[in-house]
């Protein structure tokens, strides 16, 4: 059962690219899945996701697809996804051919009084949906 109270489900084009991309490169792990129904839910320390293949919809499935679904998909959204080591994950992604949006890179977030680290980096899944991998690099006092 989920633990998230917030968890994306994508709609994919292909499932078995997807879930190459998805558990194979990346290291998500399949918690559960519904072949009969092309649904697969994920997890990767600590975050959720779903992803469903697109198939031939009833009336009842409309409301869930806003179309069209052209590529890349989810324009204007990019996913923020923890992980405990950019520099490997990054390095996975780079080995297996895919191509990178942004380079790994340490960025500095304003918070109030704080200003909190990440090394994080920018890739694409097959369908174009935006991923931000995000390590934690802790806190220290902003410099307004």
């Amino acid at each position: 059962m989920p633990e998230n109270g917030l968890v994306p489900e994508l709609s994919v084009s292909n499932l078995k690219n997807s879930l190459r991309f998805y558990k194979d490169i990346l290291g998500f792990t399949v918690d559960f899945d519904r072949p009969e129904n092309g649904f697969v839910y994920m997890s990767f320390y600590g975050s959720e996701l779903m992803i469903e293949e697109d198939r031939e919809r009833n009336e009842r499935d409309t409301a869930w697809i806003v179309e069209p679904l052209d590529y890349p998909r989810g324009r204007g959204l990019n996913i923020s996804i923890e992980c405990e080591d950019a520099n490997v994950l990054f390095q996975r992604v780079v080995d297996a051919g895919v191509p990178v949006r942004k380079k790994l890179e340490e960025h500095w977030y304003r918070d109030l009084d704080k200003s909190h680290g990440e090394l994080n980096f920018l890739v694409q899944d097959p369908d174009g949906y935006l991923l931000r991998f995000a390590q934690y690099l802790g806190a220290k006092p902003s410099e307004q």
